[in-house]
């Protein structure tokens, strides 16, 4: 996933615009039928109880749950396929067609249908039962994005079944493996199908943010940059020997000293025009020590002291430094015996305009122990090239810009649409390597106090939910229209 600084939405604004204001579409009163609300909401419930984990769970099950769907609702068969990039790792691509030949290359809506691994026992509820609560749904793949693949199933199903006749082809992808495991859908369908994807351009859900602050949306975020993701494992070996005889040399000490090093060590401060752009915006809805802080640092000369302060909140810190921290860690072989090895995984957020290689080289640097080695672990996926530079903030199409402001502007009145950077990575680094440029567009606010991604009891609010649906549901026909 590519973490997305989002907040939530307090009341679920209704959006009723005149078809002036949207082109031919009706107006959204009219959209926001009772069925289709609760149509999107079994589309939902299906996918969460789908099991898509790599260790245990089929994106290929969830997938043709999904094409059953896109048939019964009258598309051709030749339109809806779903493609195994391995066993179980099968990846859904639709395409709805335009209702003539178009010069104009097709528009790729893209999302992945996998999801973080989850425990039972670490969850109050079960994490693959959709369970409604307290106005939220649980349930693993709520935040991490399983919400935009039943927005987008549920809005390219509604226009074909109203009839709505595009101008252009637009394409969904519903893939595998971006949270892991070494068969991602996107990279494997560009090398192996780049065909049945290949766009203008691609709208992502799993980037991009809707920002709320004491129950105000304050700001509308365009993805249009993100960090480098890269896991380097480091390994410290020792003889070993019996417990009875310590040494305060053994592996385990020695990963430990190293690991404290890295914890210590910040990574320069840096911004982007995204994150400045952000940060700028950010200012205006703030009030004190921040908000001067947020001035000061995306002025000319901004001090030491205050990056500090800025980089106390983690939020503000991954959007202007590349970050490393440790998340996993093993060593010892046996309770009597000193440890002969210890491992431990970094995983490192990397700004733009830098390499996995130069991080590498850092990590070497900080650790400075010759009985350290640092690996770069590729998680089973080729064609990384360590001496690769993750691509700097691009612009905004104006198609996708002037879309967004429009409905943004109904949804949220007066929050300024800004083009942002995502502290995480998502499977935009695939379609954007290959020319096809990608914009993070996540229409389903969530608190900032509120991030359950990746963790315990992951949820979302039913009327976030219900409004990034509605949000996908004007702004595809939009973009199909588009000169």
């Amino acid at each position: 996933m590519g973490f997305r600084l989002s907040m939530g939405l307090g009341k679920a604004a209704v959006l009723c615009v005149a078809s002036a204001s949207l082109g031919a579409a009706p107006v959204v009163a009219q959209r926001t039928a009772p069925d289709w609300k609760q149509y999107s909401h079994q589309v939902f419930k299906q996918l969460i109880e789908t099991n898509t984990a790599d260790s245990v769970g089929s994106t290929t099950d969830a997938a043709n749950k999904m094409r059953q769907r896109f048939l019964d609702a009258g598309f051709d068969p030749q339109d809806v396929v779903v493609l195994e990039a391995a066993p179980k790792r099968g990846n859904l691509i639709v395409r709805y067609r335009a209702e003539a030949a178009s010069a104009q290359k097709p528009v790729l809506f893209l999302c992945h249908l996998d999801v973080v691994e989850a425990k039972r026992s670490d969850w109050s509820v079960d994490p693959f039962t959709f369970t409604e609560r307290d106005g939220y749904y649980y349930g693993r793949g709520t935040q991490d994005i399983k919400e935009g693949d039943a927005a987008l199933v549920t809005d390219f199903i509604r226009l074909k079944r109203e009839g709505f006749k595009p101008k252009r082809d637009m394409i969904l992808a519903l893939t595998s493996d971006e949270e892991g495991g070494p068969n991602n859908g996107v990279d494997w369908l560009l090398k192996n199908h780049r065909d049945l994807i290949d766009a203008a351009y691609a709208i992502n859900p799993d980037a991009g943010s809707v920002n709320v602050d004491h129950g105000k949306v304050v700001s509308v975020g365009i993805q249009t940059a993100e960090k480098l993701y890269g896991d380097f494992v480091l390994k410290a070996t020792d003889r070993g020997g019996h417990s009875s005889l310590p040494r305060s040399d053994n592996a385990i000490y020695e990963l430990a000293a190293a690991l404290e090093k890295i914890q210590r060590y910040r990574f320069p401060f840096e911004l982007n025009p995204a994150t400045r752009s952000y940060l700028q915006t950010l200012a205006t809805t703030e009030q004190g020590q921040e908000a001067a802080d947020l001035r000061a640092v995306t002025g000319a000369n901004p001090s030491q002291a205050d990056i500090d302060r800025l980089s106390q909140n983690p939020e503000l810190n991954s959007l202007v430094r590349t970050t490393c921290v440790a998340t996993e860690l093993s060593g010892g072989h046996a309770p009597n015996a000193l440890p002969q090895t210890a491992t431990a995984n970094i995983n490192c957020r990397i700004l733009p305009g830098h390499s996995l290689r130069e991080v590498e080289d850092q990590l070497v640097k900080i650790i400075a122990d010759p009985q350290i080695t640092v690996t770069f672990d590729n998680g089973g996926l080729t064609g990384n090239d360590l001496d690769a530079k993750s691509p700097q903030a691009r612009e905004v199409d104006p198609a996708v810009m002037t879309a967004v402001k429009r409905i943004a502007a109904e949804m949220w009145p007066g929050a300024p649409v800004v083009a942002t950077m995502d502290a995480g990575a998502s499977d935009g680094k695939y379609t954007n390597a290959a020319g096809i440029s990608t914009y993070g567009v996540s229409p389903f606010p969530i608190d900032v106090n509120d991030v359950r991604a990746h963790g315990r009891d992951e949820r979302i609010p039913i009327t976030s939910f219900d409004q990034g649906v509605t949000f996908y549901y004007e702004m595809i026909p939009m973009l199909a229209g588009a000169k």
